[in-house]
């Protein structure tokens, strides 16, 4: 029953008790009366595996129809790291930390759908240039001069540093120190573009690896709150990534004319001859990577508690937004360019097992799960009005034409959708505390 109030008490936030803060809401501190110098160092092994079906698109066949998606290709793409993190505390309850991602495989495979094989895949059985040429006047109803999209099954092998962390958080509030105000903390993380850049035309294999780099700033803004009430500790968590162009970004037209793949059409853009005049420089051609925005909330309880040995469990409910942007998504490798990609939502959650064997050192497993709702995988704009006439002119005007756009995969009836798509997350971890 004790722990049953506890637990009512824990969702009511009620009446204080002695605390410490939750993981989420963990900050170094220094300069302390009992402690002078608080650091802690944390290093996790991390796989991520994510698993999609893709879907292609056609016009209804029949009057009063919706459009038509049909199950094309499954995608697996499996991400296996080290993770290295230093935190300082810098001042009472002001930290500065520090991390690395030692990435050791990105690992990527395209494979038919049940019922799609080679005789019967509008992926292999494809009749257009990237421009919307006929490969052959005879193709549609021969497959005289069909070229594949790609070829498959495929795989990409990518791997390297990733790039690097650095983080200031501030707890406004420290529960520990004030039992009637919750533990309250507010952080900015900055993602540097240090990784080498990804480039996704190059062919990789596992003996060349690709990079894994994207060359973008990602500057993270966020806010945690905890309080812990007897056994229970509930958390709310929120964050939000403004993504910056960085210098070396990644473009299309960086590499217009891929060479040929095993038969594949060596072109992927299908107006590259716009890249670089006015209105298609490289920042409105080149990567677009997307602002995410997220809330989190859970609680964490404590097991056991004993002077030599503490376990407590950790669960909890993720919820994302992806927004829409031209970025590396589960057909970038196959098709080796950056994608416009439509936005999304990620919905699951967390089941986290802490246990501090000391003083000194705790371990930390966790899984995840993610469900990413249908968002489309290949959406370019067709292109834009340059010369004020109100509409995009693609025989009398050309150059209105976006480069990136491919009319093999872009054009309506022709896009590439992702779904149900999932992804599983499992994290090992120790985490040294001084």
């Amino acid at each position: 029953m004790s722990r049953l109030r506890a637990v009512v008490a824990a969702l009511t936030l009620g009446a204080p008790f002695a605390a410490t803060a939750a993981d989420v809401t963990r900050v170094a501190s220094s300069f302390e009366d009992d402690d002078p110098f608080g650091m802690f160092i944390d290093v996790s092994l991390e796989h991520t595996r994510r698993r999609t079906k893709i879907l292609r698109e056609a016009l209804p066949t029949q009057p009063g129809e919706t459009r038509q998606y049909a199950g094309e290709l499954w995608y697996k793409g499996f991400d296996t790291r080290l993770n290295v993190d230093l935190s300082l505390g810098i001042a009472q309850d002001v930290e500065l930390s520090f991390g690395l991602p030692i990435v050791l495989f990105q690992d990527e495979s395209w494979s038919f759908a049940s019922g799609i094989n080679a005789s019967n895949s509008t992926i292999i059985n494809n009749c257009l240039r990237a421009n919307g040429s006929l490969t052959d006047p005879s193709c549609p109803a021969t497959g005289t001069g069909a070229v594949p999209l790609f070829n498959v099954p495929l795989e990409t092998f990518r791997g390297g540093l990733g790039n690097m962390r650095f983080g200031l958080a501030w707890a406004v509030f420290n529960q520990r120190k004030d039992e009637t105000k919750p533990t309250w903390m507010v952080g900015l993380d900055y993602e540097a573009p240090t990784a080498k850049l990804l480039d996704p035309s190059v062919l990789t294999s596992t003996e060349e690896r690709g990079a894994v780099g994207d060359r973008v700033h990602k500057y993270t803004l966020y806010t945690a709150l905890s309080r812990k009430i007897n056994l229970v500790e509930p958390y709310f968590r929120m964050h939000y990534t403004i993504p910056v162009r960085g210098p070396g970004a990644y473009s299309n037209c960086d590499n217009r004319n891929v060479d040929p793949q095993n038969n594949v059409d060596p072109q992927n853009l299908g107006r590259p001859e716009n890249c670089g005049i006015a209105g298609w420089d490289r920042k409105t051609t080149g990567i677009q990577a997307p602002h995410v925005a997220g809330v989190s909330f859970g609680s964490e309880l404590q097991v056991l508690d004993q002077p030599a040995f503490k376990f407590k469990a950790d669960l909890r409910a993720i919820g994302n937004y992806v927004s829409e942007g031209r970025y590396y998504n589960e057909l970038s490798g196959a098709l080796r360019k950056l994608l416009y990609t439509g936005d999304y939502m990620q919905v699951g959650g967390q089941l986290a097992l802490t246990a501090q064997l000391s003083n000194l050192l705790s371990v930390r497993g966790s899984g995840t799960f993610l469900y990413n709702t249908d968002h489309a995988l290949t959406d370019e704009k067709i292109g834009k009005d340059l010369d004020g006439n109100g509409s995009v002119d693609l025989t009398g005007n050309p150059e209105e034409i976006n480069p990136n756009f491919d009319f093999r995969t872009d054009f309506v009836s022709r896009r590439f959708h992702a779904s149900e798509s999932k992804d599983l997350r499992f994290d090992v971890s120790a985490t040294l505390r001084f």
